[in-house]
């Protein structure tokens, strides 16, 4: 129980507060509320693919590891058009929003203030043409998921979330048993 002290600074504070411009009101909740980068990320799987599955993957500089379809988003963007918009400017792959559906969990929340909003959907690969720029993406593959290719340590850690890749079964760490 809160003392009864404490509950009345924290009654003044709110009224004062919720008194305050809306304008000001933000921009003080901006100065005392951590930041947080926001990024969209896709699991692309094939439609076709049998057995395991296949997963998209992209290969991106400086070329170490593979990756999938992801980027920051814009200011004021919903996190599902930016994954649409990002999946098409690194794979080719053109989607509306409504295709790509949560995944679950679908936001990771990594450490130093980084948030990952996940989306799945499934394209027939057969049919399905992958444009890369040479630049922002050296190359695009679909790959066995039970044959992935050499990963980046983000996305190994990313796709542990899903049961997916070397790290599946490793992350999120075990709820302690006397979590609520």
């Amino acid at each position: 129980m809160i003392p009864r002290s404490r509950a009345t600074g924290r009654a003044v504070f709110y009224q004062a507060f919720y008194r305050l411009p809306l304008p000001v009101r933000r921009r003080l909740v901006r100065l005392a509320v951590p930041k947080y980068i926001v990024g969209a990320v896709t699991l692309v799987r094939d439609a076709e693919a049998t057995g395991a599955g296949r997963l998209l993957m992209l290969r991106q500089p400086p070329g170490k590891g593979w990756s999938l379809p992801a980027g920051l988003l814009n200011r004021g963007e919903a996190p599902v058009v930016g994954a649409a918009r990002e999946l098409f400017e690194e794979s080719g792959i053109r989607l509306p929003p409504s295709r790509l559906r949560p995944a679950v969990p679908n936001a990771i929340v990594h450490a130093k203030g980084w948030v990952d909003m996940v989306f799945e959907t499934e394209v027939p690969a057969s049919s399905t043409t992958l444009t890369v720029d040479g630049g922002e993406v050296f190359e695009a593959a679909w790959h066995p998921l039970d044959d992935l290719p050499k990963l980046t340590w983000p996305t190994a850690r990313l796709l542990a979330y899903y049961d997916i890749g070397p790290l599946a079964g490793q992350f999120p760490p075990p709820v302690p048993d006397d979590a609520p």
